[in-house]
């Protein structure tokens, strides 16, 4: 027994099973698409395989500029006036309907003379008419005696009824001062009970002569009446204007 000597049995290699192979590969596989598709995308974000494409830069729209081309002209070219037919009236047309014939003479401007006959030019009514009248305060006020000094009134539509929300404006000045004041008809129902309306002054009467003027004007801002011009006196008697709009059509 002495003379055998005992080798170890030589260890078997072991195989890797065929599974990790495949997923070895496949991991390859994998790693090696997914390193194109970001390479893909890092050379070209807008390929249709980024999910997240950056907004588009609007394009620059360029237009043809024109160019101006000069055409020379004739060397004894001379510029020729032509002068177009526009009358204008000499003098502003005054007295009876015009008849008459009328010449043009042409120098540097036309010009056209009216040789006989005039022309009337009627202008169009106010759709009001005022009516002024003095009164004492103490009609309207009189516990304030000759201490106040003012406008007031009514307006009146078409047939004499009250008309109310018509805007009375009364502008001018009065003692050297600006006077500027707005209100609507139907306020103050001490004059008719309905379109009233009134402007306080003063505290006493002061004469003027056409420096104040009044003017009645529509809920539509259409004015009614021209500016009317008007006089004041220092009198205790005449210390209430008394103004009466009525509508003539």
């Amino acid at each position: 027994m002495d003379n055998f000597e005992l080798k170890p049995e030589p260890k078997a290699k072991k195989r890797t099973p065929i599974v990790w192979i495949i997923l070895t590969i496949f991991t390859l596989l994998g790693s090696c698409s997914l390193a194109y598709y970001f390479f893909t995308i890092y050379s070209n974000p807008y390929s249709p395989f980024n999910p997240f494409p950056p907004v588009a830069i609007p394009t620059l729209y360029q237009t043809i500029t024109p160019t101006n081309t000069i055409i020379p002209l004739p060397p004894t070219w001379t510029p020729t006036p032509t002068n177009r037919p526009y009358p204008s009236l000499a003098k502003p047309p005054t007295g009876t309907p015009y008849r008459g014939t009328a010449t043009s003479t042409v120098t540097e401007t036309l010009v056209t003379t009216l040789t006989e006959g005039t022309m009337t030019v009627t202008p169009t009514p106010m759709p009001a008419s005022a009516e002024f009248s003095y009164l004492a305060s103490t009609s309207i006020h009189a516990e304030l005696a000759c201490n106040w000094m003012g406008v007031g009134g009514k307006v009146l539509d078409i047939d004499g009824n009250p008309l109310r929300s018509q805007t009375v404006q009364l502008g001018g000045t009065l003692n050297n001062k600006p006077v500027d004041r707005i209100m609507l008809s139907g306020n103050v129902p001490g004059y008719d009970g309905t379109s009233g309306f009134e402007f306080v002054l003063g505290d006493h009467p002061i004469a003027s002569t056409q420096e104040l003027w009044i003017q009645l004007i529509d809920n539509a801002g259409k004015p009614l009446t021209e500016k009317i011009s008007f006089d004041t006196f220092d009198d205790c008697q005449k210390n209430l204007v008394m103004v009466v709009f009525t509508k003539t059509r």
